[in-house]
């Protein structure tokens, strides 16, 4: 294998290994690790608990050995920098002695032997003991993998979405959404909404009220407020995506959209158009499997487009919503 780029097509699925999940963060020894651990000690009976955290954030995996040289010298290399990565990607270790069916069935042939669990994927990294800089470029790539994903990143990357809401009924349309100065709906209709906001503050307030009444721009502008003074806040974030869906589709005319989709399935700007809609109007699963066909189906610029679009859509719901998960997986295929 190369020594200076993964090889993202020697990817492996691992649907054939699941078994029932783990704790996550399982220990060899059975016992549940910290949620915040950056380094955690997982076996046969954890591993599905690895390819489960890979849909929000890469799991790296160190194969090693108590007896092996090489080993000792990789290890604290490893676990250095999954400590200054601080959550944006989790090392997990795996004793090849004490798991030898697991080692097999991953086609570990020596070690160390680093892998990348990314969306569900089996990315094949190096081995043997390589100097940190080398080990560094590797991780780099781990990480702009995830980006093509759509991966959230950080250890706060695993929360749960809200209560669902109320979907509508399959082929069902939400009166006036995609009609050209129909007033915009209050917010799409989607599982979770925007979540809680910091109690009492009143950016978060105003900016729930704006949605509610369908003032758009002051709904953008409370959240960028928000953003401008803590940029990153995930609620914000995903209430400015969440206002930037409702604007696309309440510029569309949903017969001439979805006439164009129909007419032509390589149209990536007309088929990621209906997605919006179908997003906005709480069929997220339908937007997903149209973009991710038209990410099967096409190719440069135009395939890059779609799975730009594809990820844009996942940024309106909260991290963990499970619908974002399988589609993220669904991904993670298509493009390794």
């Amino acid at each position: 294998m190369s020594q200076s780029n993964i090889n993202p097509y020697g990817a492996v699925d691992l649907s054939g290994l699941a078994k029932p999940a783990a704790p996550a963060g399982a220990t060899a020894t059975g016992a549940p690790a910290a949620v915040t651990d950056l380094v955690v000690d997982v076996d046969e009976a954890g591993f599905q608990a690895v390819v489960d955290q890979s849909m929000t954030v890469p799991v790296v995996i160190d194969f090693w050995a108590d007896w092996c040289g090489p080993c000792k010298q990789l290890s604290p290399v490893l676990e250095k920098l999954a400590g200054e990565a601080d959550g944006a990607w989790v090392l997990a270790k795996i004793d090849v002695d004490a798991n030898q069916q697991l080692a097999a069935a991953l086609q570990v042939q020596g070690i160390p032997t680093v892998l990348a669990v990314i969306g569900g994927q089996l990315v094949p990294l190096f081995q043997g003991a390589l100097p940190e800089p080398q080990v560094r470029q590797y991780l780099g790539q781990v990480m702009q993998l995830a980006e093509q994903l759509g991966m959230p990143g950080g250890a706060a990357a695993g929360g749960q979405p809200g209560d669902a809401a109320d979907d509508v009924p399959p082929g069902a349309e939400q009166p006036g959404a995609g009609q050209p100065g129909a007033e915009p709906p209050a917010g799409p209709e989607m599982r979770g909404g925007l979540g809680a906001g910091p109690a009492g503050d009143p950016a978060f307030e105003e900016a729930q009220q704006a949605m509610e009444r369908g003032d758009l721009d002051a709904a953008a502008a409370a959240f960028e407020r928000v953003l401008a003074t803590t940029p990153g806040h995930p609620v914000a974030t995903l209430g400015l995506a969440q206002v930037d869906l409702i604007r696309r589709v309440s510029s569309y005319d949903e017969g001439e959209v979805r006439r164009a989709a129909a007419e032509n399935p390589a149209d990536v700007e007309a088929q990621a158009r209906v997605a919006d809609i179908e997003v906005a109007t709480g069929r997220p699963d339908d937007g997903f499997d149209r973009l991710l066909g038209t990410i099967r189906r096409t190719a440069g610029d135009d395939r890059d487009t779609a799975r730009a679009h594809l990820v844009r859509l996942f940024e309106v719901f909260p991290p963990g919503d499970p619908e974002v998960a399988k589609a993220r997986a669904r991904l993670s295929s298509l493009l390794f």
